[in-house]
């Protein structure tokens, strides 16, 4: 354990800086197998979605604006692990390509997706902190208990509020992975997550937009600013995320916690929540309906359908605006177009998102008969869906609670291979692949990261 500097003084007994002490105190050793285990699987994912993700139109225009080429980049660059640019730039346009197919990873228990938050600054650092695989679980576990500690007693009244709650919890998350890295002692860590606590921000009146990506990587870019200000002294208030004024008072929409819920270190949400793996690359409350009309699909012929009622959550209906959508990314947030798409196509995938697929005509029939609406017995942030077929041969109906991939009900190991074969595969060749998607798969084994990262 690192001890905190003993000339340094700080209030012990506030919220903040216990979760400081947790951050900072927090190494491999310490972790318990199961998170080991999620943590290892979100990095190897969230590489996968990234690596694809330099090639979608966020991703590219993130790096161009740094002056890096993804045509000719080189992986390690691509990942943010080589090249010229500070780690604050690395983490914004690597954390922008992460997000930019929607494809990557969530937990409830922030609301959000961790992940993109997380890895891409752990990335940036990984050269200059010398890290390990080792040091990123442990880096990423602290951030991502730091991430649902801030953000359960206000979710998900944030997240109704219109707040996009990966750019805003995932803020204090990247934050305290890159301090975790940087072996911050206790009170700069607590200060760090102070400082990142005048950061958080991300619309979700952007969703469907490239900007929705771009809020990653703003996080994650603001995550290691707030590290490297606080390692140079930059001060903030100590009641920063619990205080009057605070996080919490300015963002809670109304829901008034106590300080003290803010806990860490009482349990482990790696293992109790989880992380949930995409199986399709679009907003995640369509999973379950995107499921369950696959499920329909065996039955149905398509150019039967005469309606199709789906049902689901309000929180549903507020991340999907695009009832008719125009683009990729539009698409990426429509019930109607992906309810369609799971109809007709034999999967949802990469593809199912470009361009050119949008205007499939048989899809478009389908989406035109398709009717949304909001099942008001349901919790606001349920992800169940059902989703009701009305051909001349009667009514076809399937009910998921759940998408597939949760933390409960993983994808098995051939899907979740294959997944990350069709994202990295976008860049790289077949050999590269599998020797990236192996190393990864024994990320506590790996001595050195960014050489591991560079070499695929």
């Amino acid at each position: 354990m690192r001890a905190a500097d003993p000339s340094k003084t700080m209030e012990t007994a506030s919220p903040e800086a216990r979760l400081g002490e947790f951050v900072a105190d927090l190494e491999y050793e310490n972790l318990p197998e199961e998170g080991v285990d999620t943590v290892t699987r979100a990095v190897v994912d969230t590489v996968g979605v990234t690596l694809a993700g330099t090639t979608a139109d966020a991703g590219r225009r993130a790096a161009t604006a740094e002056g890096i080429d993804t045509d000719t980049a080189a992986v390690g660059e691509l990942l943010g692990v080589e090249g010229t640019d500070r780690p604050e730039a690395a983490a914004l346009r690597v954390g922008t390509a992460s997000h930019a197919l929607d494809y990557d990873d969530l937990s409830w228990a922030m609301d959000g997706h961790p992940s993109v938050a997380l890895v891409p600054g752990l990335l940036a650092l990984a050269p200059e902190a010398g890290a390990s695989g080792r040091d990123l679980v442990a880096a990423y576990a602290a951030g991502f208990e730091t991430a649902c500690a801030v953000a359960g007693p206000v979710s998900p009244a944030h997240y109704e509020a219109g707040w996009h709650a990966t750019a805003t919890f995932g803020t204090f998350g990247a934050a305290a992975a890159a301090a975790n890295l940087l072996g911050l002692d206790t009170e700069t860590t607590a200060r760090a997550l102070t400082v990142a606590a005048s950061m958080p921000a991300g619309l979700k009146r952007n969703f469907g937009s490239m900007t929705k990506p771009v809020h990653a990587g703003l996080c994650a870019r603001s995550g290691v600013t707030a590290a490297r200000l606080a390692s140079e002294g930059v001060t903030a208030d100590p009641r920063a995320v619990t205080g009057e004024g605070g996080f919490w008072d300015l963002y809670g929409a109304g829901a008034d916690p106590d300080p003290g819920a803010l806990t860490v270190g009482t349990r482990w949400r790696l293992c109790e929540e989880g992380i949930h793996v995409k199986a399709y690359p679009c907003c995640y409350f369509t999973h379950s309906a995107i499921a369950a009309a696959a499920e329909l699909g065996g039955a149905v012929d398509p150019g039967a359908v005469e309606s199709v009622a789906v049902t689901a959550s309000q929180g549903a209906a507020d991340a999907l605006h695009h009832a008719d959508p125009e683009t990729g990314l539009e698409a990426k947030f429509s019930m109607e177009y992906t309810v369609a798409s799971g109809l007709v196509r034999d999967r949802v995938g990469l593809e199912t998102f470009e361009p050119e697929a949008i205007d499939h005509p048989t899809v478009q029939r389908v989406r035109e008969r398709v009717d949304f609406s909001v099942d008001d017995d349901v919790p606001y942030d349920s992800h169940g869906a059902t989703v009701r077929v009305e051909t001349p041969d009667g009514t076809h109906q399937r009910t998921r609670t759940d998408p597939p991939g949760t933390h409960d009900d993983p994808l098995s190991e051939e899907r979740f291979r294959g997944k990350f074969e069709e994202c990295a595969g976008r860049v790289l060749d077949d050999g590269a692949t599998t020797a990236l998607y192996d190393a990864l798969s024994v990320l506590s084994e790996v001595e050195e990261l960014t050489g591991a990262l560079a070499g695929a």
